[in-house]
């Protein structure tokens, strides 16, 4: 079908030097919806949990500003992200 070629196609992304960029957004939202996990795993409706996490993330993470290379930054979870998260809140994993 003439009419979606484009849809079906993902040369636009692999085409032209795309596809670092397109990577780089899709690590990013992994970073961030691995930071969140920690926030759910800590559980949303406990405040106090919420509180402790969030000074987590700001001493580990948000504190070293850009100062520091991201590999060299110790991580907010103890570990390096997963792309778990990213999973289930994109629906593709259970939850």
């Amino acid at each position: 079908m003439d009419y979606d070629r484009f849809l079906c196609g993902f040369g636009h992304i692999f085409a032209g030097g795309y596809a670092a960029g397109y990577y780089s957004y899709k690590w990013a939202e992994v970073l961030s919806a691995d930071c969140f996990g920690a926030f759910e795993e800590a559980g949303l409706e406990d405040d106090s949990a919420v509180q402790a996490t969030g000074r987590r993330f700001r001493d580990t993470i948000l504190a070293k500003g850009g100062g520091m290379a991201p590999a060299q930054v110790d991580p907010a979870r103890g570990r390096a992200p997963e792309p778990e998260a990213l999973l289930r809140h994109s629906g593709l994993a259970a939850a």
